[in-house]
């Protein structure tokens, strides 16, 4: 006897959601960025951003640590600023090994386009313990402005 089953695509895309948190989590749990002998891959580590429009300017702040500022390279293109940099496992010295590596480690770029408004000529760098700050002014004529209005009387 051969049985029939109508085909539902709701239980597929419900069997397929279950799949995919189950290898979700089991990534997670063995962390995407490691090999077989607990070695980080490279080009796996995007740093953490933070983006603030204030009235006059943008400020964009990244999480850097254990970064100099001569690591990071900060470049403004064609209207794209980057900001590219590589963070490198610390070597050991003879009779040391790790025996477990969980901070990332290897190249990293985030790209962002600048709005019109942002003053390329005038953008700013600090860095300060790991946290580099670029604050990217915006152009006189973007600014907000008031503009005082006068009541006639009639």
């Amino acid at each position: 006897m051969v049985m029939l089953t109508r085909w539902n695509p709701t239980n597929e895309a419900a069997n397929l959601s279950q799949r995919m948190e189950r290898l979700f989590n089991e990534m997670a749990e063995r962390g995407l960025w490691r090999t077989s002998e607990e070695r980080p891959l490279r080009g796996s580590w995007v740093p953490a951003i933070n983006i603030l429009e204030r009235p006059d300017s943008m400020v964009i702040t990244a999480d850097l640590p254990g970064l100099k500022a001569e690591d990071v390279e900060v470049t403004v293109e064609e209207g794209t600023l980057s900001i590219r940099g590589e963070r490198k496992l610390e070597e050991v010295a003879e009779g040391e090994s790790y025996h477990r590596v969980e901070r990332l480690y290897g190249v990293f770029e985030r790209s962002f386009t600048l709005p019109n408004s942002v003053d390329v000529e005038k953008i700013e760098a600090r860095f300060s313990d790991g946290e580099m700050t670029l604050t990217l002014p915006k152009r006189e004529e973007s600014k907000p402005r008031t503009v005082k209005i006068k009541v006639e009387k009639n």
